[in-house]
Protein backbone atom coordinates (compact mmCIF):
# COMPACT_ATOMS: atom_id res chain seq x y z
CA UNK A 1 0.00 0.00 0.00
CA UNK A 2 1.17 3.35 -1.05
CA UNK A 3 1.44 6.06 1.58
CA UNK A 4 -0.01 9.82 0.07
CA UNK A 5 1.85 13.07 1.17
CA UNK A 6 0.52 16.35 0.70
CA UNK A 7 2.78 19.76 0.52
CA UNK A 8 1.95 22.28 3.36
CA UNK A 9 0.01 24.94 1.20
CA UNK A 10 -2.47 21.67 0.30
CA UNK A 11 -2.36 20.35 3.42
CA UNK A 12 -3.04 24.08 4.86
CA UNK A 13 -5.86 24.71 2.23
CA UNK A 14 -7.39 21.02 3.04
CA UNK A 15 -7.45 21.80 6.72
CA UNK A 16 -8.65 25.75 6.31
CA UNK A 17 -5.76 27.33 7.84
CA UNK A 18 -2.67 28.54 6.95
CA UNK A 19 0.97 26.99 6.44
CA UNK A 20 2.23 28.88 9.90
CA UNK A 21 -0.19 26.87 11.79
CA UNK A 22 0.94 23.93 10.42
CA UNK A 23 4.17 24.77 11.34
CA UNK A 24 3.40 25.66 15.00
CA UNK A 25 1.30 22.15 15.11
CA UNK A 26 4.32 20.32 13.91
CA UNK A 27 6.38 22.50 16.24
CA UNK A 28 3.70 21.48 19.21
CA UNK A 29 3.75 18.07 18.28
CA UNK A 30 0.14 18.00 16.98
CA UNK A 31 0.42 17.11 13.78
CA UNK A 32 3.83 15.68 12.83
CA UNK A 33 5.84 16.44 9.83
CA UNK A 34 7.65 14.28 7.78
CA UNK A 35 10.35 15.42 5.43
CA UNK A 36 11.07 15.28 1.92
CA UNK A 37 14.49 13.47 1.02
CA UNK A 38 15.39 15.80 -1.76
CA UNK A 39 14.08 19.18 -0.64
CA UNK A 40 13.83 18.72 3.09
CA UNK A 41 10.40 20.50 2.92
CA UNK A 42 7.66 19.83 5.12
CA UNK A 43 5.75 16.93 3.80
CA UNK A 44 2.39 15.69 5.82
CA UNK A 45 0.70 12.09 5.27
CA UNK A 46 -2.89 11.91 4.03
CA UNK A 47 -3.84 9.93 6.46
CA UNK A 48 -2.74 12.18 9.67
CA UNK A 49 -4.46 14.98 8.12
CA UNK A 50 -7.88 13.38 7.84
CA UNK A 51 -7.13 12.08 11.23
CA UNK A 52 -6.58 15.61 12.43
CA UNK A 53 -9.58 17.05 11.03
CA UNK A 54 -11.71 14.07 12.38
CA UNK A 55 -10.51 14.56 16.22
CA UNK A 56 -11.34 18.89 15.50
CA UNK A 57 -14.85 17.76 14.30
CA UNK A 58 -15.17 15.05 17.36
CA UNK A 59 -13.55 18.23 19.38
CA UNK A 60 -11.33 15.08 20.77
CA UNK A 61 -8.75 17.76 20.17
CA UNK A 62 -9.08 20.80 21.24
CA UNK A 63 -7.92 24.09 19.34
CA UNK A 64 -8.04 27.83 19.78
CA UNK A 65 -8.71 28.07 15.78
CA UNK A 66 -11.72 29.85 15.28
CA UNK A 67 -14.08 28.32 11.74
CA UNK A 68 -13.03 31.28 9.12
CA UNK A 69 -15.32 32.87 7.36
CA UNK A 70 -15.09 33.72 3.62
CA UNK A 71 -15.99 36.82 2.96
CA UNK A 72 -17.72 38.17 0.11
CA UNK A 73 -17.20 41.74 -1.42
CA UNK A 74 -19.30 43.02 -4.12
CA UNK A 75 -17.02 44.87 -6.83
CA UNK A 76 -17.73 48.39 -8.02
CA UNK A 77 -16.88 50.09 -10.65
CA UNK A 78 -16.69 53.15 -10.13
CA UNK A 79 -17.17 56.40 -13.14
CA UNK A 80 -14.42 59.04 -13.21
CA UNK A 81 -16.68 61.73 -15.08
CA UNK A 82 -14.02 64.76 -15.86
Amino acid sequence: MAVSFMTIRDAATYLGVSPLTLRNWDRQGKLPATRHPMSNYRIYKTDDIEKLLRDIESGTMPTKAKPRKVLKRKLTVKSVID
